[in-house]
């Protein structure tokens, strides 16, 4: 299971984390719970690349390590941990990310309590803390490691820009969760099983994964969030498949739809009733945003 080079050891926390994270299930609230559990994956995540990089002979001051380890939400530690310098980061961008957050904050705390219906209000609210921690939280704190040289770059990457699926899934969401997904699952199975059956492989970890971090603690919805991801594979497949071409769904507005009735259109499975009840709803309350 364990890379070349990689010691055993290094597997151990991302396996271990979360069925420690588990005894906390029944003496937590449930929106409490699911942070201890996605925390411990990211640990365990964390861990890994940075033993990876580590094997790799990838040297740094133990400030830096520190930083990667517990300072910064992104997995690519070669570049965190090397010796790149960044350009100075323009005004625009710290407003830019600024906005991203701000916009977060006032859809979690205003206009989510403004709406009737409870999937409606956990809907509007979710899409506010995304905004506020993927996009415009780690936004900053990207700009922060960038304006002190370090080699940060944000873990989404407008992803509304995308024109295909594999764009939008492998450049530009959450590129941190990814970089393991290809890393672990891809890249070993490419050779023997080819892109495809590879790719649809990746997709399938990421859906498990996701069904543990929120199927789990909402008690309900099991599957689905890896129906979602199994979707997104077969979508991938549609797009680089002969008629995929031919329709132009991997390039221009078509591409762009394409992407965007896909990774939109059953994201209702992703992010299921049970979880926006049981996780967000009471997240919110207990956050004063209701």
């Amino acid at each position: 299971m364990a890379k070349p080079g990689v010691p055993l050891s290094a597997w151990l926390p991302f396996l271990l984390l979360p069925v420690l994270a588990g005894f906390t299930m029944r003496i937590l609230p449930a929106w409490v719970f699911m942070w201890v559990l996605a925390g411990s994956v990211f640990a365990g995540s964390k861990w890994l690349v940075y033993q990876e990089a580590q094997a790799r002979g990838i040297g740094a001051k133990m400030r830096r390590r520190a930083a990667f380890l517990f300072g910064w939400p992104g997995m690519d530690a070669t570049a965190f941990l090397g010796n790149t310098k960044t350009r100075a980061v323009a005004w625009k961008e710290w407003l830019w990310a600024l906005g991203k957050f701000a916009l977060g904050a006032w859809l979690f705390w205003w206009v989510a309590r403004q709406l009737d219906g409870d999937l409606a209000t956990g809907w509007i609210g979710m899409v506010g803390l995304i905004f506020m921690l993927h996009f415009g939280g780690f936004h900053l704190l990207a700009l922060g490691w960038q304006s002190l040289g370090v080699p940060a770059q944000p873990i989404m990457k407008n992803p509304a820009a995308s024109v295909s699926l594999g764009e939008f899934w492998s450049r530009r969401w959450n590129v941190a969760f990814n970089d393991i997904a290809e890393r672990h699952v891809f890249r070993p199975l490419v050779r023997r099983a080819g892109t495809h059956w590879a790719g649809m492989a990746a997709f399938l970890f990421s859906g498990l994964l996701h069904d543990l971090v929120i199927s789990v603690p909402a008690g309900a919805g099991f599957g689905l969030p890896t129906l979602y991801f199994v979707i997104q594979g077969v979508g991938v497949w549609v797009e680089r498949s002969a008629l995929g071409r031919r329709m132009g769904l991997r390039c221009g507005w078509r591409g762009w739809l394409f992407t965007m009735l896909i990774t939109a259109g059953p994201a209702f499975w992703l992010f299921h009733p049970p979880f926006i009840r049981h996780i967000i709803l009471p997240m919110m309350t207990a956050t004063h945003a209701l």
